[in-house]
């Protein structure tokens, strides 16, 4: 503890900031004036008063041998990611101030990535993206109007790959630790007749996973053709994947962390309550394709507009055996076994996605001398069937129809939102900043929710009827004030409203309906720049009001849950610094000190007799002001890098303080805080007919520490027959892997 205590404590004093590392510029001029006529409405600039960093295309290559993006950019401030299957492919995530993914804004493009429904992004469902990324914009806090889900944490702004002057193509693999392997494939026909650019990838990614059976399977693509002329640009653009991972969806226990710290519990075939063995088929599948049509159309110096057309269709199903399941759960009959009437038998389910998301963002945008001005929108619908088959049930003795189905529902949702955003400089120091938009969701969810009504007379499926409608109006005001060319001080309030998830309404009593979240975010930061040193700070205090916040619960598949707390904040501050100690070498820390605590906080357990029987009831448990679930005090990072004469090293580190669980704030249901590194190191060389080989390797944990990023808690209550009752800890982790290896090697032609 003492040593980690030091290592955050030389981060941090060495660390005074906010800032990136600069962008890399593109290959040639020539690229740059290809793309001069595109703009991305709702980025950050640097006289946009918010806290943000740009991840260049160059950064995302160097550390891009397989791993998930929530890893490529977690050295970025206030980031922490997760693994299920410890390895960081297959289900990943990350989390921004301590916010979870659904409260995370992806965009590819300005186009809405997350699962309009979950308000999720599933990484897993594009794999090996990155290989087709340009570069990643971070916003923190609120940042600026955005198309999709509400931004509570941060909004990523993703912009997929340029179009090359000159054909290329390349061929990359990676394999290590595991059984890990990559293989990647792209290629581009340069500009054809000054007008036409087409591009390409293939991409292969599996792996065994660090825990037990956590493998996955998983194969994708990126395509797309352009048109350029003059002022004029047209991108068909197309890309997907399909994955197969075996469910790693639950936590182990800290004896078990100890004694098989890779065991899986998912997929046990239980005899007599023992495990006789696993089952096979225990997997999640699913495909997801996405189309973008884009038009950037530019109107003289000033005026330039942007269209862009979209569609995704995904469909998938996630596949189970459940021990011992009581048989009208799933509308089927009780069979008999002699004169013995069985109520109860081991089955196979498999729950069932189909969804579809289209629409339309837009974007037209001013610019002339002191003034930037962009009025930009969305109108996007979705439509999702949810619906459950049982595949096979033990022994049973009644006619059971192939793929009989057990329930079935509908979400539909329809999301409209116009903003307008207006940059105005004075004096060539001074901008003002003004950003208001107002967004509309109409929601429904009708059908049979897949869970059975208990106390319904006489019982059934759970109905869902789910009619919502939500209007919120988002204010954002700032000034940017360049003091010279080195100094520059910015601050900005903001309002930020978000409608609940699917998740919010079906998880919890179907008689409580949640709540819309409400966030007011105050920023002020301070940046310095000069040729060899970065550094800066960025406050900030984000106010809440009905923040659904992580309450250490799981549901069936293994999302977290969450509730509406009536106040809560987050407050912290964001130091980062950078400095080039040589033409060679630069070092770049950042780190994050926060407070996040929930008001007169009142948490429910469920209850359980003696006997572990439960009551079907909860107890109320008043716990005051107490911190946030998975919200760590501290993040800092380091990332030393050295580059010569074709010869590349990074030396990553991370620092993570203790994360709750739950919102109890018992040390028993948390994460330890954790310090780990890794280590990459790459040539590129150059042989005749070969544009470039580079050969590489990456070690991650490279000092083999054992850590957890993630978890859920089962706080309980036990009650005696006197009446009384002691709350129980019983929480599950989810271990990372210790040191482990990916080689890889890379021919450009």
């Amino acid at each position: 503890m003492k040593k980690t205590f030091l290592t955050t404590a030389a981060l941090a004093s060495a660390s005074f900031v906010a800032l990136a590392a600069p962008a890399q510029e593109s290959d040639t001029a020539k690229v740059v004036r290809l793309q001069n006529v595109e703009v991305t409405a709702t980025r950050a600039t640097k006289s946009t008063p918010v806290a943000f960093t740009n991840i260049s295309k160059q950064q995302i290559a160097d550390l891009n041998q397989g791993k998930d993006i929530p890893f490529l950019v977690s050295s970025t401030p206030s980031v922490v990611t997760t693994s299920d299957a410890g390895a960081d492919i297959g289900y990943s995530s990350m989390r921004v101030r301590g916010t979870d993914a659904t409260r995370i804004n992806v965009t590819a493009n300005d186009i809405p990535m997350n699962d309009a429904e979950s308000h999720s992004i599933f990484w897993v469902n594009t794999p090996d993206f990155a290989s087709s990324v340009e570069d990643i914009q971070i916003q923190r806090g609120a940042g600026t109007s955005t198309n999709g889900a509400g931004s509570f944490g941060a909004s990523v702004n993703i912009r997929t790959q340029r179009f090359s002057m000159n054909p290329y193509a390349e061929v990359s693999g990676s394999y290590g630790s595991f059984h890990t392997n990559k293989e990647t494939f792209r290629v581009g026909s340069g500009l054809i007749g000054g007008h036409w650019n087409f591009d390409a990838r293939l991409s292969h990614i599996a792996s065994d996973g660090y825990r037990d059976r956590a493998s996955s399977k998983l194969h994708s693509y990126y395509a797309q053709a352009g048109y350029f002329g003059g002022q004029t640009s047209v991108r068909f653009i197309t890309f997907g994947g399909k994955e197969s991972t075996y469910h790693a969806w639950d936590g182990i226990s800290r004896s078990m962390l100890e004694s098989n710290r890779t065991y899986n519990p998912n997929g046990e075939i239980k005899r007599d309550g023992k495990v006789v063995g696993f089952y096979d088929d225990q997997l999640d599948v699913y495909r997801q394709t996405h189309y973008q049509l884009i038009w950037d159309q530019g109107f003289g110096p000033n005026w330039h507009w942007n269209l862009g057309l979209h569609y995704t269709d995904g469909f998938g199903y996630y596949q189970e055996y459940k021990n011992a399941r009581t048989l009208q759960e799933y509308k089927l009959e009780p069979f008999y076994i002699g004169e013995q009437k069985v109520k109860k038998s081991s089955l196979v389910r498999r729950k069932n996605l189909d969804s579809g998301f289209g629409g339309a963002v837009f974007s037209l945008s001013y610019s002339k001398d002191a003034l930037h001005s962009i009025l930009g929108g969305a109108f996007n619908t979705y439509g999702n069937d949810h619906y459950g088959n049982v595949m096979w049930v033990e022994n049973y003795l009644n006619p059971l129809d192939p793929g009989h189905e057990y329930y079935r529902n509908k979400g539909k949702k329809k999301d409209f939102n116009i903003y307008w955003k207006t940059n105005y400089k004075f004096f060539n120091a001074l901008s003002i900043y003004v950003d208001l938009q107002y967004r509309h969701i109409d929601y429904t969810i009708k059908g049979e929710n897949d869970k059975w009504d208990w106390t319904a007379s006489p019982e059934h499926m759970q109905v869902l009827n789910v009619d919502e409608k939500f209007d919120f109006f988002n204010p954002k005001f700032g000034w940017n004030y360049e003091i010279n060319k080195h100094n520059t001080l910015y601050a900005s309030f903001s309002v930020a409203q978000k409608e609940p998830t699917r998740n919010n309404y079906n998880d919890g009593p179907l008689t409580v309906r949640p709540k819309a979240e409400r966030l007011t975010d105050w920023e002020l930061g301070y940046t310095f720049r000069n040729e060899r040193f970065t550094a800066g700070v960025n406050l900030y205090y984000m106010n809440y009001k009905d923040q659904l916040v992580l309450n250490g619960k799981l549901n069936e598949i293994g999302e977290l849950m969450a509730e509406n707390v009536d106040k809560s904040y987050r407050m912290g501050v964001e130091l980062q610094a950078g400095v080039k100690i040589a033409e060679c070498l630069r070092w770049d820390v950042n780190a994050t000190f926060s407070r996040n605590r929930i008001k007169n906080y009142v948490g429910y357990v469920s209850n359980y007799d003696e006997d572990w029987n439960e009551l079907w009831s909860q107890t109320a448990v008043e716990k005051g002001n107490t911190t946030i679930a998975f919200s760590p005090s501290v993040i800092a990072n380091s990332v030393i890098a050295f580059n010569y004469k074709g010869f590349k090293a990074q030396f990553t580190s991370q620092y993570v303080s203790r994360q709750y669980l739950d919102n109890f704030e018992n040390k028993e249901d948390s994460l330890d805080p954790y310090f780990v590194s890794h280590l990459n190191a790459a040539y590129t060389f150059r042989l005749p007919h070969v544009k470039a080989i580079t050969v590489g390797c990456t070690v991650y944990n490279i000092f083999n520490k054992k850590y957890e990023n993630n978890g859920y808690s089962q706080t309980c209550a036990i009650y005696a027959k006197d009446g009384s009752y002691t709350l129980v800890s019983d929480p599950r982790f989810y271990p990372m892997a210790g040191t482990n290896v990916l080689a890889h090697l890379t021919l450009s032609f």
